[in-house]
Formats: C-alpha cells, sequence, structure tokens
C-alpha cells in the first residue's frame, strides 16, 4: 500500500489563517503548480476556489490546461516561461502569462493576434471566447531574483508596449523576493532593496497614465512577515500546504505579535507487507550499510524511492506504526524499505505505517522533520512524492 492521504479540511483552514493576515481587499493567488506541490493540482485548486482564493498559479502551459480541462475558469498565472510552440495553447486556454522582454510579448502577441484573428469559440471553461477583446498579460519585474523579468529601468517601456497592443493588455505587474525567507539583517536589507525598486518600476508605468493592474510580489514569507507589502495581492505556497517558509516560523512570528498556525495537508502512508525476524550479525537492503548488534525484528514497508522516500532518508528518519517511532534501518530501495522494530513491538502484518502527515493520520512527525535529517526542504519532500502513490482525499 502506498497512499497520499489529503486533508482538504486542513488545507481550507489554512487559506482561513492566510485570510486573517492580509489587508483589507488583498486578493489570493494559490499556487498549485507542481500538483499542488505533490497534493493534486485539480482538486486542491477547487477547494481552495471554494475558500475564495481569486487566483491560481502554476508553473507550465500544461498544468494550466489540466485545470481548464477539469472546468476551472478562474484566471492561472503561468510563472515560468512556455517554449514558442505552446503560445497559441497559452492564448487559446486563457493563461495569464508572465513577460519581460520584447522579444517574448512580441511572440505572445502574434500567438494572441492569431487566436483572436480565428474568433475561435471557447472549447472549455476559462478559454478565450469570440467576444474577449483582449489577451492579458503580467510584466514580470527583476529586482534581484535574476531569472526571469525585466529591470525595473525597463519597465515603464514594456508597459507602453504593450498598452500599445491590439490583441494583449496590461493586467498585473510582479516581481519575486529571493531572501524574504531569511530573518537575518542582510537578506532583510536585500528584500527591502527589492521592494524599493519593484515600487519605483510601478511608479515609473503610472506616470506614464498606464494602469499596473494588480501589483502582487509577496508570497509565503513576505506576506507574512512584511504585510506592508502585500500591494493588492500576494502569492502563498507552501503555507497552503501546511509548512513555514524558510525561517518564518510560528514562533518568530509570534515573537512579532502575529498569530499564525497551519497544518500539514499530506499524510505519507503505507503498512507493514512482512516481519523479519534477525540474529545478531544480519545485515539489510543494498550495500550491507546496517548490521544488527543484537536479535531483533524488522518491519518491511513496501514504499521506496520510487515513490518519494528518498535514499538518503536513511539514516535519519523513523516512521510511526502503532502509535511509536521506528529507525528505518539499511538502504531506502526503490519500492521498499525496512524499519527495526525489536522484539518486543506489538506490530503486526499489515499495520498502518506513517512516514510524515497531521496529527490526525497517526504520523509522529512532519515533512519538515524529514526535511531537517536529510539537509533539504519540506517542498523537496512533498514534490517529491511520485504519481505511483495514490492520493485519497479526506
Amino acid at each position: 500500500m502506498r497512499i497520499a492521504e489529503i486533508y482538504l479540511g486542513n488545507l481550507a483552514y489554512n487559506i482561513a489563517q492566510i485570510r486573517n493576515n492580509l489587508r483589507p481587499g488583498v486578493k489570493i493567488c494559490a499556487a498549485v503548480k507542481a500538483d499542488a506541490y505533490g497534493h493534486g493540482a485539480v482538486r486542491c485548486a477547487k477547494t481552495v476556489i471554494e475558500c475564495g482564493v481569486e487566483f491560481l498559479s502554476v508553473a507550465t502551459v500544461d498544468e494550466g490546461i489540466e485545470l481548464r480541462e477539469a472546468g476551472i475558469s478562474h484566471p492561472i498565472l503561468v510563472l515560468s516561461l512556455c517554449d514558442a510552440e505552446e503560445m497559441d495553447a497559452l492564448v487559446k486556454n486563457n493563461l495569464t502569462p508572465l513577460v519581460g522582454d520584447v522579444e517574448y510579448i512580441d511572440l505572445i502577441e502574434k500567438a494572441a493576434k492569431k487566436i483572436f484573428n480565428s474568433k475561435s469559440e471557447k472549447n472549455s471553461e476559462g478559454a478565450i471566447s469570440a467576444n474577449q477583446e483582449k489577451f492579458i498579460v503580467h510584466l514580470a519585474v527583476d529586482t534581484g531574483m535574476g531569472r526571469i523579468g525585466c529591470l525595473p529601468c525597463d519597465a515603464k517601456d514594456l508597459a507602453k508596449k504593450i498598452a500599445a497592443s491590439q490583441f494583449i493588455s496590461l493586467g498585473g505587474v510582479c516581481t519575486h523576493f529571493a531572501s524574504a525567507d531569511e530573518t537575518s539583517k542582510k537578506y532583510r536589507d536585500f528584500a527591502q532593496s527589492q521592494v524599493e525598486k519593484f515600487s519605483a518600476a510601478i511608479n515609473s508605468i503610472r506616470a506614464e497614465k498606464i494602469d499596473a493592474g494588480i501589483v502582487h510580489c509577496s508570497s509565503s514569507a513576505a506576506l507574512l512577515d512584511r504585510p506592508e507589502w502585500q500591494f493588492n495581492m500576494v502569492r502563498p505556497g507552501i503555507i497552503l500546504y501546511g509548512y513555514n517558509a524558510g525561517k518564518i516560523t510560528s514562533e518568530y512570528l509570534s515573537q512579532k505579535g502575529i498569530k499564525f498556525d497551519i497544518k500539514p495537508v499530506m499524510a505519507l502512508v503505507t503498512n507493514v507487507s512482512a516481519l523479519r525476524h534477525f540474529t545478531k550479525g544480519m545485515s539489510v537492503s543494498y550495500g550491507c550499510t546496517w548490521t544488527s548488534d543484537k536479535e531483533t525484528k524488522i518491519a518491511v514497508l513496501p514504499i521506496g524511492y520510487a515513490d518519494g522516500l528518498l535514499c538518503r532518508s536513511s539514516p535519519g528518519i523513523e516512521v510511526a506504526i502503532n502509535g511509536k517511532k521506528y529507525p528505518v534501518r539499511g538502504r531506502v530501495c526503490m519500492d521498499q524499505c525496512m524499519a527495526e522494530i525489536g522484539m518486543k513491538s506489538d506490530v503486526k502484518r499489515f499495520d498502518r505505517a506513517v512516514i510524515f502527515g497531521p496529527e490526525e493520520s497517526g504520523a509522529l512527525c512532519t515533512a519538515q522533520d524529514l526535511a531537517d535529517a536529510q539537509g533539504t526542504i519540506p517542498y523537496e519532500i512533498l514534490t517529491c512524492v511520485s504519481k505511483r502513490v495514490k492520493r485519497v482525499y479526506l
């Protein structure tokens, strides 16, 4: 058994916690990219929409199309650049791209002209229809992340180019922070410099009598730690799914007088497929990296690195079986791993084993605990849970 239990009630709870920390009128753009951080994009998108979220964001055109084909008509931002052959599908499905240079804007405009001139009818929820006047884009400003977007000094000229177009229009302006999830003065100063550059770019656009549209820059960390940077939309990601953004923890926020409590949404669950009796000196798994120093029992669990439990998980992690923690021994295999349960354990074949999750799942650790043990971040733990792990929504 390999199951990812998705606690949609916890997702709704987290949305409410985010909303409680927003200034009046600020919209939420929920990140459902990477299959909603491994939780299932369609179901999670529908849940956050029911909770009043106004926008969604994805990383690819295909991710956006999946939502459109599921009947979702909400505005969908595509946060990464798409290929030339994806431009028509981007426009046809009314997915809102980030643009940041002349060549890319020209490609988007060319695709929009083609689609609008064909007067194509709506073929799925939210897609371009014959009566839509222009295709909406958001201008990305690179204030220090160094990935995509124009320099702040070029923002007004690109905004003017978009405003002059017959086929595209400026729906918003955005940037992305590089260090908002850190708390040291060095990183806070860098984030401050980013928002100052961003504000200057916005002001330069407005000075040209161009409506900047929806202004947004804050993802999970900044929207909580620096509420003055919320502008009129925020883009929460990891906090939707129950984990803190870097060092902007609940404890850190509490010290600032900010109440913020979130719950993990995913539990990674398996069961005990076999029990093995070990005598002293027996080893387990590839490379014989663990050898028993006493008589003991090993529980075999049918979950491995092809499911998202990475090789580097062991040594260091423990699984919960019947309310107790047991250490994983030896190397994690592609399809299985092994935990030492000892001679006195009451563990039986087919007992439920929880790798991580919220308390109500029976888990005794979270994805953050696994991340800490592996020297990584909870984002990686969650998004590595593979497609062959069945998602069950609760």
